[in-house]
């Protein structure tokens, strides 16, 4: 298991306090989930800032520093527990491709034996891995499905992001929960963002969402599908108060566009959308 944290603001602000200062902060959340942390981070436009750290964020100053400094629109952040692969920075996420990050928190079923009939799925273009994880796997795969959607130098709409991870999801579940006799499945909560729209998935695992209607001011009432938002968080956890927080439903997805407008929907109703069909949330 690991943990995730997203957000994405109409205007350039700290999260230091999520993720060091909160009752239930990343910094605190590293006490169970010690094999390495990273942060993506984008300002106006152009590709994340990353930094990335072996072991405790808790014990490591390095991350008390990068966190206090950060002040951007979109922010990515993640909390390793090894599950596959070794502790090293090639294994740490957010994995990064171009404007690209993406993080997950889950494992698949069977890694391993499953591992080549994954990695055949992705388009040779995106077969540059740095490490040994599942989870690189998958947001190479997130990468070619989107390819698939949206014009080469176009940017891609958040339809067609949430298309991608839906389909991605799928592809990679027939594979690996053949393998499950006890009802349980390989687990997928991935977060992808390209600075501008920023969406995640849950399956099997903890995933909530908070949103602002204006800067400072909370939705304390769930957002409909279509809500204009001024900033939406994500996490694995409350990071505090829980009045502020949204449970996000198994198999759901949740996201905010270029125009920061909320979207929820489902991996069902995503995989029953056909490539002349799909909606274009922009």
């Amino acid at each position: 298991m690991c943990r995730l944290f997203g957000f994405r603001s109409a205007e350039s602000e700290r999260v230091h306090d999520a993720l060091v200062l909160e009752r239930n902060s990343l910094r605190r959340q590293s006490l169970e989930h010690p094999d390495g942390w990273g942060i993506a981070s984008w300002q106006d436009g152009g590709y994340p800032q990353v930094a990335r750290g072996l072991g405790a964020a808790h014990l490591d100053p390095e991350f008390e520093r990068v966190s206090s400094g950060v002040q951007a629109r979109t922010v990515l952040a993640h909390l390793r527990l090894a599950s596959v692969g070794s502790v090293k920075l090639d294994n740490a996420h957010p994995f990064t491709h171009g404007r690209w990050a993406f993080a997950h928190n889950g494992t698949l079923h069977a890694f391993d034996r499953h591992r080549a009939a994954i990695e055949e799925l992705i388009a040779p273009a995106y077969r540059t891995f740095r490490g040994e994880t599942d989870s690189e796997r998958c947001f190479a795969l997130f990468l070619t499905r989107l390819a698939s959607r949206i014009d080469p130098g176009e940017p891609p709409l958040l339809g067609d992001v949430q298309w991608a991870l839906a389909k991605a999801m799928d592809e990679v579940s027939r594979i690996t929960d053949v393998e499950v006799g006890n009802g349980k499945r390989s687990a997928m909560n991935f977060l992808v963002t390209d600075g501008d729209l920023l969406a995640a998935t849950r399956r099997d695992r903890s995933l909530f969402f908070a949103a602002e209607a204006a800067e400072g001011v909370p939705l304390r009432e769930r957002p409909g599908s279509g809500t204009p938002v001024f900033a939406l968080e994500v996490a694995s956890e409350e990071l505090q108060g829980p009045d502020v927080w949204h449970e996000v439903p198994q198999d759901g997805v949740i996201g905010i566009d270029r125009d920061l407008t909320f979207v929820e929907t489902s991996l069902a109703t995503l995989l029953q959308r056909t490539a002349g069909t799909l909606a274009r949330t922009g």
